[in-house]
């Protein structure tokens, strides 16, 4: 028996997917099978193996080391991995001890770009069966699962903003792969705005054209793919899709968007506000609704009915659930230092806590229609960077509090950068602090998950805080 049997892990349907995966990697001759996780940063961490192998990994999982979810964004681990607890509580991480990745084999997909390799996602387990709290991937399941005992689905759409650069100086070797420079040197394929230009959108249609055939192939294709405001950068947005199949879409899209690009002689970025002449800030629009479910379920739980208003009275309250506690989750909307660079007044990003009715100025845009079902909330306070689980966890759980508490939604803000309303975080350590402060954000998500985040957050900010930046160095250098 194992791992997988023995604490009975998979659910029926991804038992026959397992079985379906089998055949498949036999019948297309793949060779070579990506086995990743999620981790705290939302990006992909794992191992390769050969396909002869992914019977026993559909068995037993592969096992990992604890510490990659005790690290930063710069790889350094900031706890204390070695003590009795792993540094963080947990005696099952105790001397960087294993994890293992347990394969959703749901998630299965063959890599267009690389020949006869395909990947698979996996959610973390400790040895003993139990879930790893630290799991992204787990912490919007459970999400999910208050949800659904509530009666409803999470139907969310996406919106993602990101940069195309040529790559300098881009010499391959004999296997096409490149020189290694940090941070990448990079040209720009265009200047100045570009918002919609056809002609702008032609000249990248070479590579977005790759981007989208191989999305198309990945089972994720793109709704549109247009030239956005600044130069180089693009946007791309994703059909509706319930639960974590939209997560995982966005996990895939970036990593896809960067490997290609990397193969090409390109630089794509989803970093929010790159240090590059005419570059603007890249924000993520996240389209939400909630879905009924039971018998005659699958109702659009946001629609308004006869003399409501625009809203019904389960979308107000969850719209006041997100309004009560967007300080606390504006840290996984917007989890690094640059990202706040973006909440700038009359930017068409955020700078404050409001809502308004087809305002792209505010925070929360309410959208659509009763008369074709489509009413739904564009929360527009992310950054092309976030972790989805944990961004689309925490507009969920603070949703969800708003219909638990039946809070009163306030008056929509018409004049979102002059309302008196209050203030987003002006940076990652106010925005840290504010989750800190949110015990009902806290509760929702697991204290020990916040306080495990919200440490790792902090270690981030001292090291940038140690770091003489280019500003300082322009300002103060001949001056003093």
């Amino acid at each position: 028996m194992g791992f997988i049997e023995k604490f009975d892990l998979w659910t029926e349907r991804q038992r026959d997917a397992a079985r379906a995966v089998l055949a498949r990697v036999e019948e297309d001759g793949l060779r070579s099978v990506r086995v990743s996780f999620v981790d705290q940063h939302g990006l992909l961490r794992g191992k390769t193996i050969p396909t002869g192998g992914l019977a026993a990994a559909f068995r037993s999982g592969l096992t990992c080391v604890s510490t990659l979810l005790s690290k930063d964004t710069s790889g350094t681990t900031v706890f204390a991995a070695f003590n009795a607890d792993g540094g963080l509580g947990v005696a099952e991480m105790a001397g960087a001890a294993d994890v293992v990745m347990v394969p959703d084999p749901t998630t299965f997909h063959p890599l267009p770009w690389a020949d006869g390799t395909a990947r698979v996602l996996c959610d973390l387990r400790f040895q003993n069966g139990e879930p790893v709290p630290f799991c992204s991937r787990g912490v919007f399941r459970a999400a999910l699962d208050r949800a659904a005992t509530a009666g409803y689905d999470y139907l969310t759409g996406l919106e993602i903003e990101f940069h195309l650069y040529r790559r300098a100086e881009h010499l391959p070797n004999a296997d096409g792969i490149g020189r290694c420079t940090h941070p990448t040197p990079v040209e720009p394929i265009n200047q100045g705005n570009q918002l919609l230009s056809e002609d702008r959108a032609d000249e990248m249609e070479p590579v977005t054209r790759r981007f989208r055939e191989a999305l198309d192939r990945m089972g994720i294709g793109p709704r549109s793919i247009e030239t956005e405001y600044g130069a180089n950068q693009l946007e791309l947005t994703l059909d509706p899709a319930v639960g974590l199949a939209s997560a995982d879409a966005m996990v895939l899209l970036r990593s896809a968007i960067k490997q290609l690009a990397r193969r090409h002689g390109y630089h794509a970025t989803f970093m929010c506000r790159p240090g590059i002449p005419d570059s603007k800030a890249s924000g993520w629009h996240l389209h939400q609704s909630l879905l009924s479910i039971g018998a005659g379920g699958g109702g659009n739980v946001f629609v308004p009915g006869d003399g409501e208003g625009p809203l019904s009275p389960a979308g107000r309250r969850f719209v006041a659930g997100q309004l009560a506690h967007a300080r606390g989750a504006c840290v996984f909307a917007n989890p690094t230092v640059n990202g706040y660079k973006r909440f700038q007044s009359y930017s068409m990003a955020p700078d404050r806590v409001g809502w308004g009715r087809d305002n792209r100025g505010a925070m929360i845009r309410l959208v659509g229609a009763a008369e074709d079902g489509s009413t739904h909330v564009e929360n527009r306070v992310g950054e092309s960077a976030a972790n989805p689980y944990l961004y689309m966890a925490a507009q969920l759980h603070s949703g969800l509090i708003g219909l638990d508490e039946e809070l009163e939604l306030p008056p929509s803000v018409d004049d979102p950068y002059t309302a008196a309303a209050p203030r987003l975080p002006a940076n990652l350590s106010e925005a840290v602090d504010a989750l800190a402060a949110d015990a009902g954000l806290a509760r929702a998500l697991g204290e020990r998950f916040v306080a495990y985040y919200v440490a790792i957050k902090r270690a981030e900010i001292a090291r940038f805080e140690r770091t003489v930046t280019d500003w300082e160095q322009r300002e103060y250098f001949d001056l003093f």
